[in-house]
């Protein structure tokens, strides 16, 4: 099981580093709510994301959505962790459609990292099986 709220183990302290570094590029002027991702693809390589706002927000991209489309246009097709780090109080887990993503493409120990700027080192794990359980993962036309 994974342990929340410990103190990092460096491969995940420079993941979220990364996440953080990619909260900076963040366009969120109407909802105020920057968030960053870093996602680890089995590779080793690292994809950064930024939630990008748009005036219809329905056409507006989550951080995580955003580094999976990324990592995926760069030939990457299985993912190890992701972390993700907003600038709340609390830290925030991803939405529903990002657990769908990464559903694709993450196996249930995918890790997920989340951190906030507010608590600086602290960090929570998750496992994506753990915050998506009963997962929709196959979609056979017609059946």
């Amino acid at each position: 099981m994974i342990e929340r709220g410990e103190t990092a183990v460096p491969d995940e302290a420079a993941l979220v580093a990364d996440a953080t570094a990619a909260l900076a590029q963040a366009y969120a002027p109407y909802s105020r709510f920057p968030v960053g991702a870093a996602l680890r693809a089995r590779s080793g390589r690292v994809y950064r994301g930024a939630n990008v706002e748009n005036a219809s927000l329905g056409l507006s991209i989550c951080a995580e959505r955003s580094a999976v489309f990324v990592a995926v246009a760069a030939g990457e097709r299985a993912f190890e962790a992701i972390a993700i780090v907003s600038k709340a109080p609390e830290a925030t887990p991803p939405c529903g459609a990002c657990r769908q993503v990464l559903l694709e493409f993450g196996a249930d120990d995918l890790v997920v990292l989340l951190a906030t700027t507010q608590k600086a080192g602290r960090i929570e794990r998750h496992t994506l099986g753990a915050l998506a359980p009963h997962a929709f993962r196959r979609f056979e036309p017609g059946a």
